[in-house]
């Protein structure tokens, strides 16, 4: 008999095995659409699970032509330049465990073990790649990892004060909407047209104020509606509840006591990813005691911005 299944009967084994299996099947299709990196930020696995670090490379071209004449031999150079940036990849993990007696009851009932415990397992380690994908600094309590709001590869402004006011819940729909076209058409101007953003990506107070708040006081239209309609380019506002509260001051990183930010870019594989070279595992159960454990694992290299003006946090709102 197999070594892990040592304290359990050939029945019980074989029950155990079979219902392990279908727990680790189950935990792979839960869904929990609460924790929004994942789905917001272009997930890229190529890396491989084996991989210490991911290293890129940027590269910008260089160079003017001119007016020669027939015999010139003093044409000007067209190169490129190019630079590798590095990330490291580190491992997440939890574990969940089975005791002798729960296996039992269940084998003798004949019924599926409980998934909550796996379950349990897949949400902490989902919860955390959330986290370093939206919160991650890069310092050594985050392993070197970045995630996207303090990247340094992202241009950080603060937001415009409007007729005396900084934050949404004092501003008139007016100078809401001007903060929304201004954070577009600014990334738009400053890379001429290079970088068109489709993603606008808000706290969830903000988003309610201009889901829910009419134009003007004479129009039906939200002010959601109305940004949408006039901005053809931007494909989905969503609310982020990461993006409320933070403690440290995106452009600065000095203290706070509170701030919300609000994201625009392109969703686009192309500019950003969120590295996850291994997506979550889980492996064989190991006899501890009286209890069966089941290790769980991933793997993470946070969050690479490619192009620096393709992403802009708005502070303040």
């Amino acid at each position: 008999m197999d070594v892990k299944f040592l304290n359990l009967d050939a029945g019980e084994s074989v029950f155990f095995a079979r219902q392990l299996e279908r727990v680790k099947a189950q935990t792979y299709d839960i869904k929990y659409p609460e924790l929004k990196a994942t789905a917001l930020i272009p997930v890229s696995m190529d890396a491989g699970s084996a991989a210490e670090t991911i290293t890129y490379e940027s590269y910008d071209q260089v160079g003017i032509a001119k007016m020669i004449s027939n015999y010139a031999d003093d044409l000007p150079r067209a190169d490129v330049k190019g630079r590798q940036y590095s990330t490291p990849v580190r491992s997440l993990g939890d574990s969940y465990g089975y005791n002798i007696q729960e296996i039992r009851a269940s084998a003798m009932a004949n019924k599926n073990l409980p998934t909550r415990k796996a379950n349990a397992a897949r949400r902490a380690i989902d919860k955390l790649i959330n986290d370093i994908a939206w919160f991650a600094k890069g310092g050594q309590v985050d392993g070197g990892l970045t995630g996207l709001i303090y990247n340094a590869n992202i241009t950080k402004v603060a937001v415009t004060t409007r007729g005396g006011h900084v934050k949404w819940s004092d501003k008139t729909a007016d100078e809401i909407l001007a903060d929304m076209n201004e954070v577009v058409a600014d990334q738009i101007a400053l890379t001429k047209g290079q970088e068109v953003p489709d993603t606008l990506a808000l706290p969830i107070n903000q988003y309610s104020i201009i889901s829910t708040t009419p134009r003007s006081s004479t129009s039906d239209t939200t002010i959601l509606d109305f940004f949408l309609k006039n901005n053809p380019s931007i494909r989905r506002v969503v609310w982020v509840q990461e993006l409320a509260g933070l403690t440290t001051v995106p452009s600065t990183g000095a203290a706070s006591a509170g701030i919300d930010v609000m994201i625009c870019y392109k969703a686009s594989p192309d500019n950003l990813t969120l590295e996850i070279p291994q997506a979550f595992e889980q492996f064989a159960a190991e006899p501890r005691g009286l209890e069966f454990v089941v290790p769980c694992h991933a793997r993470c290299g946070g969050v690479i911005v490619y192009y620096p003006l393709s992403v802009t946090v708005v502070e303040g709102i």
